[in-house]
């Protein structure tokens, strides 16, 4: 029996070394790699994934020259002006993990309202994490719990289960695979709780070359492995 993939996460990597290969500014590798998100996502929907969840902007990318970090804050705006209407046609929900309040208004207001737009969709679940860190989500889920204790809204008795309903992924099924493109083999503060028994894919292409195609090979790999979460089959 093959592995059922309902959860797939993506680090979208390579943008930067992409244009520079083509001889272009890296704000071009980051408009390219905003295209290709509407291109996987599509594929993703098409082959039954529930979740994709894309690392579009980590805590860490706030210490990039402010130029670019200037043009990533006005990619949703770029993105859902152009692919909202499409998503919403595929029935595809929005959702963001990370914590918007750095965020410029623009940039809160456009994810805000593509998050309300979609609300009710019932299908895939395009999921952005945009100001996010593994750490830091793991440290407010604690924050959150210890608060919560000390409130008397629940008992110390916290066990795994209790505690993944206060992560920001908490209504999403469990990771099952990991991709990062670009060639780099690390997970860069990515999911780091959710991906402890996820598969690992990692491919040479840079995020604008990560291609449909290219991505249901990852998958058919993920398929392929034998997956035993600890135990011996």
């Amino acid at each position: 029996m093959e592995n059922q993939i309902r959860h797939v996460a993506i680090i979208m990597d390579g943008n930067g070394r992409w244009a520079k290969k083509q001889n272009k500014p890296r704000t071009a590798g980051h408009y390219q790699g905003s295209e290709n998100v509407r291109n996987i996502a599509i594929a993703a929907n098409e082959m039954g994934i529930e979740v994709l969840t894309l690392y579009a902007f980590s805590t860490e990318n706030w210490k990039r020259e402010k130029n670019e970090v200037d043009y990533l804050m006005k990619l949703p705006s770029v993105f859902f002006s152009r692919f909202l209407k499409e998503l919403m046609e595929k029935n595809i929900r929005i959702c963001m993990i990370g914590e918007m309040d750095r965020f410029p208004k623009a940039t809160a207001d456009i994810l805000t309202e593509a998050i309300e737009q979609t609300k009710d969709n019932t299908g895939m679940i395009l999921n952005f994490a945009m100001n996010y860190g593994g750490r830091r989500e793991i440290l407010l889920a604690a924050k959150h719990y210890a608060e919560d204790v000390k409130n008397g809204k629940i008992n110390n008795d916290l066990d795994e289960e209790k505690f993944e309903h206060y992560l920001m992924t908490s209504e999403f099924p469990s990771l099952d695979l990991m991709i990062r493109t670009s060639g780099e083999i690390r997970i860069s503060n990515f999911l780091l709780w959710q991906v402890a028994y996820a598969e690992l894919v990692f491919v040479d292409e840079a995020w604008p070359d990560f291609t449909p195609e290219i991505f249901k090979k990852t998958i058919e790999e993920f398929k392929r492995r034998d997956r035993r979460f600890g135990g011996v089959k």
